[in-house]
């Protein structure tokens, strides 16, 4: 079989390629990339075909080709009916145009718009489900509320009292290097005090609820809608909020608190220790922690605590409700829920803060 050729001619302004030879699939590859140079030319283009022996889909690839890289018409010379015929079929078969891509920003703002729709829907689904609990009572279950809140809370109680215990140890140790050039370590208690009852307790609570809690949650419950096991739970006309979400964010909030709690006892035991070896008496600590504080900080930070833990639960149900298919997207979800529930506490905490100041709390 004769390899085909090209010749390119140009008459009257403007430019003729004429094919010879069969344009079949192993004969047109040394033609392909001269063709379609030729072909962008903004003059008007003829291509001459009465030479070509044979036309395959390969062959009319290559013409279709020619015809898209052309801006202007093309005039057809040399082509038999059955040519013509596979050239319509073939150019009715190619997508019309190259899809038009959005701009990264237009991906980003419309991913980000979709997020925001996917976590206020989320957010009010749990509210409107919150206000029909009393007709869905039927689906809470006793014991797997105490099973969610015996995970949350009794078994951090260890990491919790240790990271007290340390943070109490490191603020004392850090406030009394700048109080002992003013003669004043012994207002060290004082200090760690309030910054444990308002600040610290509930904000360390929080943190370690979300990554021990937040993450579980997300990755149960994402595994879930992985094995498909929440859409089971629709057909059989139970409601995933009230069965799975609801118990989650009760159990969170009952457990912050006395996980704020145990941070702020073991915080104090800390500092005190550390007064201990600066030589001051137990009693003098004591009376210390006694004037700087009240009843009513203490009470602040258990607030704050609350919230804290309806956030978190909120969040991490949120991610595993939420997620994907496929295999990543249990890590996905609890990476969402670890770091969406970090970022919530201290947004809430900033925004306590401010209410706090204005409030005069």
């Amino acid at each position: 079989m004769n390899a085909a050729q090209l010749e390119i001619r140009t008459e009257g302004g403007g430019t003729i390629l004429c094919f010879t030879g069969p344009l079949t699939a192993r004969a047109i590859a040394p033609l392909w990339s001269r063709a379609l140079a030729t072909a962008k030319a903004p003059t008007p283009l003829t291509l001459d075909l009465a030479q070509a022996e044979m036309i395959d889909t390969s062959g009319a690839a290559l013409l279709l080709a020619i015809e898209r890289a052309h801006d202007h018409t093309i005039t057809w010379h040399g082509l038999t009916d059955a040519q013509t015929k596979l050239l319509t079929q073939l150019r009715a078969a190619l997508p019309q145009g190259a899809p038009i891509m959005p701009a990264p920003a237009t991906i980003v703002r419309r991913s980000l718009w979709r997020t925001l729709l996917i976590r206020v829907g989320f957010f009010g689904e749990t509210i409107l489900a919150t206000l029909a609990l009393p007709r869905k009572l039927r689906f809470l279950r006793g014991a797997e509320f105490f099973r969610l809140a015996d995970r949350a809370g009794t078994q951090a109680v260890p990491l919790v009292a240790m990271m007290g215990f340390l943070i109490g140890m490191i603020l004392a140790f850090q406030s009394a290097i700048p109080m002992r050039q003013f003669g004043a370590e012994i207002y060290v208690a004082a200090l760690v005090a309030i910054s444990l009852f308002r600040e610290l307790g509930p904000l360390l609570a929080a943190v370690i609820l979300a990554g021990r809690t937040g993450s579980a949650f997300a990755a149960e419950l994402g595994t879930m809608r992985v094995n498909e096991e929440v859409d089971a739970l629709v057909t059989m006309g139970v409601d995933p909020e009230t069965m799975l979400v609801i118990p989650r964010m009760a159990a969170a909030m009952l457990v912050m608190p006395a996980l704020t709690l145990g941070i702020d006892i073991a915080g104090l035991l800390g500092m005190g220790f550390v007064m201990m070896i600066l030589g001051f008496p137990p009693d003098a600590v004591i009376g210390q922690v006694q004037m700087a504080t009240s009843p009513h900080d203490l009470l602040l930070g258990l607030f704050k605590s609350l919230v804290f833990g309806a956030a978190i639960g909120l969040i991490g149900c949120r991610a595993g409700l939420t997620a994907g298919g496929g295999p990543r997207a249990v890590g996905e979800a609890a990476t969402s829920a670890v770091v969406g529930g970090i970022v919530a506490i201290i947004l809430l905490d900033g925004l306590f803060a401010v209410i706090f100041y204005r409030l005069g709390l």
